[in-house]
């Protein structure tokens, strides 16, 4: 008896020394998750329904274990009224949640309403499901498969059995109990652990005699002391997993908890045996933190590798290569939802439109701001010809080239194209040949409808400002008092855009019946001098005929009548702006300061002013997200924010750069684009994105074509469909005679401090004598390397020595700086500009233009940076001169304020906010297939 009574002992001790063993190991895990992602932390939520008092104990009771882990385990609480429908929604939300990673369900649910429990434990993501309830994973245990997660208590029976020594191999092992949460899951492991398993049940005949030949007997069975002594063979190993309350007028709460086992007869027989409570509770809950920590190792150790399980789409490439839009519709795109996944965003973080793009939730940056942004490229180019040099393309092939070729992470961020040049005369800017961005047809035509929300935004706020404009000039002040500030139900109050204008007028009242007349007539004039209204509207076509225009000729406008204009969608500062902003705050507060106007005084009069604000936030919330594609070859595009290149600083937005620098992690590669050369997008990029996003690139990509440095070194004009022999044949001469303006867009890249790469976009025309002289002049005026490259017909494959290159030029070390302080004054930033990017000798400003900027500078905008508007096709003012021009004199006719997007306009020569269409624009070409619905000749 007393050797009985020794392993007794031993037995109720069991459970605990097994639990704090693991509980050890768990949390030096935990430690080593911490040491080397300090922000990582083991999560897990536990989803109970209603508030059951035996439910909260055992809620506790893992609380508890979880915190001595160092899990961070957060009690969902749910009240009984909750339907299934939105329990089923809330266990979607964590399942999604890429920071949850283990999630139990606390049965019983207490819940008034009628609810699935299998659902329910199905829902939860197998993943996640640290219980180890859902279907899946109880079916790996069926058939031996261990790679889900064990069920909790079934798993803690069996590590139970190991610790006493007592071998499973082999023993007779007999199971009290068929129930899907311990019953039939502990037959299963005891069996894949090799004992000979027999399964019992309440219909079982002669169960006594069944459990009398176990060397292992687990009862499960939810009859409290079912199980006598004499039903066990002695020196057997009992594990009672029951748990009841019986009467026990003995105790204040009239009850006691007992097993399924009679324990006072059993532990006369049995080796070991389990206690109740305190027996396989503790193991149960041991078992749950060890799923919740091997799923966080699991989501640890894919943070750590931080690599992209991306399926890339092969090509079929043809000679010749045929035209852009038969290459992309030969081309099937994955799933955008799929895509999201292989990348590392969340369901929830994704907003579909259609099956072959989406907008990603801004969200994202706060579940990933810890991750160390990737490697930063900007794209820009030479002085381009009329039909581009293929920016873009080269941009998409690099992308191509390091994800599909290179094993790397990289993101692609383009701008969105506005629809004047889709059916103006460039045609569309997804790219072209094998490095293009799919669907094309989307990509060129609305997308997700962001400049559509600019239009309507822009042009409300017009709207509003002509209105306002001609209700002050025909009420009184108590008129517009009344109707600004109306009475509802009897009582008058300010709205919040209202309180903000009393505040920065100093009036404190808050009771709109308080004001005095002086300030009533403070409140509602404006008073916008109709000659000095700066805001026009918009329209994403091109229409040279809105260049100018006369607004009020309608008989109900009473004479007011002004000279106005139309601006191209994406010349309007709320696009800029969207390229700029940070996230929603920063967005409203850069939309409240856009000046509209300037009083009769000579004050900015402000959107705020107009109480405009928040109207054109619900318009414009949803173009704050980037939009989400692929390449040609299935790697990953963010398409964000179109700024018109030449009016403003022509960059995508800062926000899908710094989405897509957190997704690639510390070892992969953001390539975004500067508009046009590096005179104009790329200093702008610099100067003003740069400061604004305060992220600076690792290398520089210049863009260059032989076609281009002959159109500099004198050849003729280039234009679509042109086949002059200058173009078409070896002329190294012409060449030669042209590479002054290449080497000057090298020598404005190396300024910055950061390195150069020359990329040579190819065309079929060109010889190797060509190349071979571009390179040579390239590395002899400090670019760190220049590049053949044949993405156009190759595809990523054809850009392979471009990414080496941006990879090598990645790993070296710079010292970036900007070309100016903004403590300098307007004058001087716009002459710094001029002589170091363009190489002008001097800059004529026009009496209007340095009374503007004394205006500006009294007002306190000269410490923003300068927006230079000039030609591309020219480092000069002059569209006409080509090449590297020198000493010249830069003409700026015209300076104004872009106080939201945060930044000052001058504009160089003849610029226009509204391009025309030419005479035989690309409408020729484009049609509709009404048979088949595909779109035909679209690039």
């Amino acid at each position: 008896m007393r050797i009985v009574r020794k392993l007794l002992r031993l037995s109720k001790d069991l459970a605990d020394h097994l639990e704090r063993d693991i509980r050890d190991v768990l949390r030096d895990k935990v430690a080593t998750f911490t040491k080397k992602l300090p922000a990582f932390k083991p999560r897990l939520a536990i989803v109970q329904v209603g508030c059951r008092e035996d439910s909260n104990v055992y809620i506790r009771m893992k609380l508890k274990a979880a915190s001595e882990i160092g899990i961070d385990a957060q009690h969902v609480q749910y009240p009984e009224t909750i339907t299934q429908r939105e329990l089923l929604m809330k266990l979607q939300r964590l399942n999604n949640d890429p920071t949850i990673h283990g999630i139990i369900v606390q049965m019983p649910l207490d819940c008034v309403n009628e609810i699935d429990t299998h659902l329910i434990t199905d829902s939860v993501s197998p993943e996640k499901d640290v219980d180890g309830l859902n279907t899946i994973n109880e079916g790996r245990v069926a058939v031996g498969e261990m790679t889900g997660f064990l069920p909790c208590t079934p798993n803690g029976c069996i590590e139970l059995i190991k610790r006493t020594g007592v071998p499973i191999a082999g023993a007779n092992a007999v199971v009290l109990g068929r129930s899907k949460i311990v019953g039939t899951p502990v037959a299963e492991l005891l069996k894949w652990n090799h004992a000979t398993v027999t399964v019992c049940h309440s219909k079982t005949l002669n169960l006594s005699e069944q459990t009398k030949k176990a060397d292992i007997l687990v009862v499960a069975i939810g009859k409290p002391e079912l199980v006598r002594g004499d039903w066990i063979k002695p020196g057997a190993v009992v594990i009672d997993c029951g748990i009841n309350a019986i009467q026990d007028p003995t105790k204040i709460s009239g009850q006691r908890l007992v097993g399924d086992v009679c324990y006072e007869e059993a532990k006369q027989v049995a080796s070991y045996i389990t206690p109740v409570p305190g027996g396989v509770g503790p193991m149960t809950v041991a078992m749950l933190m060890a799923n919740t920590v091997q799923s966080a190792e699991n989501a640890y150790k894919k943070l750590l590798k931080m690599s992209w399980d991306i399926q890339v789409l092969p090509l079929n490439l043809k000679q010749p290569v045929p035209s852009d839009i038969e290459i992309a519709r030969s081309q099937i795109p994955k799933d955008v939802s799929f895509l999201a996944s292989e990348v590392g965003i969340i369901p929830e973080e994704v907003s579909l439109y259609g099956t072959k793009k989406a907008k990603i939730s801004l969200s994202i940056l706060n579940r990933l701001k810890n991750n160390v942004d990737g490697k930063y490229i900007v794209v820009a180019g030479i002085t381009p010809t009329p039909l581009g040099e293929g920016k873009s393309t080269t941009l998409v092939g690099l992308a191509q080239s390091l994800t599909a070729h290179k094993n790397k992470k990289a993101f692609a961020c383009l701008r969105q194209p506005s629809q004047g040049p889709t059916f103006g005369i460039k045609g569309g800017a997804a790219g072209g040949g094998y490095s293009q961005v799919i669907p094309m047809e989307d990509f060129n035509l609305h997308l997700t409808g962001d400049i559509h929300a600019i239009t309507a935004a822009n042009n409300l706020l017009a709207a509003q400002l002509d209105a306002r404009i001609f209700h002050e000039a025909t009420q009184t002040d108590a008129a517009l008092y009344e109707r600004l500030v109306p009475k509802v139900k009897g009582e008058r109050k300010f709205s919040k855009i209202q309180q903000r204008r009393l505040d920065r007028l100093g009036i404190t009242k808050t009771d709109p019946d308080t004001l005095t007349s002086e300030e009533v007539g403070k409140f509602v004039r404006l008073n916008i001098d109709p000659s000095n209204v700066v805001w026009t509207r918009v329209v994403d076509i091109n229409d040279r005929y809105l260049r100018k225009i006369t607004i009020g000729q309608a008989s109900t406008e009473k004479g007011f009548t002004r000279e106005t204009s139309f601006s191209i969608s994406v010349a309007s500062e709320i696009m800029a702006i969207l390229a700029l902003t940070t996230g929603l705050e920063d967005m409203k507060e850069r939309i409240s300061k856009m000046v509209v106007a300037f009083d009769k005084s000579g004050n900015p009069v402000t959107a705020d002013d107009l109480g405009m604000t928040g109207a054109m936030m619900v318009l414009l919330k949803d173009t704050l997200e980037p939009t989400l594609m692929q390449t040609l070859e299935g790697t990953p595009v963010f398409v964000h924010a179109g700024p018109f290149a030449n009016i403003a600083h022509g960059c995508n937005s800062i926000i899908a750069d710094n989405i897509a620098l957190k997704l690639v992690g510390k070892d992969g590669y953001v390539v975004t684009e500067a508009g046009f050369g590096s005179d104009i997008g790329m200093e702008k990029f610099f100067n003003i994105k740069c400061r604004t996003s305060k992220k600076t690139p690792n290398a520089i990509v210049l863009v260059a074509t032989v076609r281009a440095l002959k159109m500099h070194g004198g050849g003729p004009p280039v234009s679509a469909g042109s086949s002059r022999k200058e173009y078409t044949e070896e002329n190294l001469e012409l060449l030669k005679k042209g590479l002054p303006n290449l080497m000057k867009h090298i020598s404005n890249g190396t300024k910055y401090g950061v390195p150069v790469l020359v990329s040579i976009n190819t065309h079929a025309n060109d010889t190797a004598a060509e190349h071979q002289m571009i390179r040579e002049a390239s590395l002899k005026h400090g670019a760190l390397a220049c590049v053949i490259s044949k993405h156009w017909s190759e595809g990523g494959a054809g850009a392979v020595a471009l990414a080496d290159a941006v990879i090598k030029a990645c790993s070296s070390k710079y010292k970036f700086k900007f070309l100016y302080d903004l403590g300098l004054s307007i004058e001087e930033k716009i002459i710094t500009i001029a002589k170091e990017m363009y190489g002008a000798g001097s800059v004529d400003f026009t009496p209007r233009v340095r009374v503007t900027m004394s205006i500006l500078t009294d007002k306190g905008y000269k410490n923003l940076p300068i927006c230079m508007a000039k030609t591309q096709l020219s480092l000069s003012g002059n569209p006409d001169i080509k090449g590297a021009p020198t000493d010249f004199k830069l003409p700026v006719t015209d300076l104004y304020l872009s106080a939201g997007a945060g930044f000052i306009v001058a504009i160089a020569g003849d610029i226009s906010k509204m391009p025309g269409l030419p005479t035989r624009p690309c409408v020729y070409d484009i049609d509709l297939n009404t048979e088949t619905g595909e779109i035909e000749g679209l690039f």
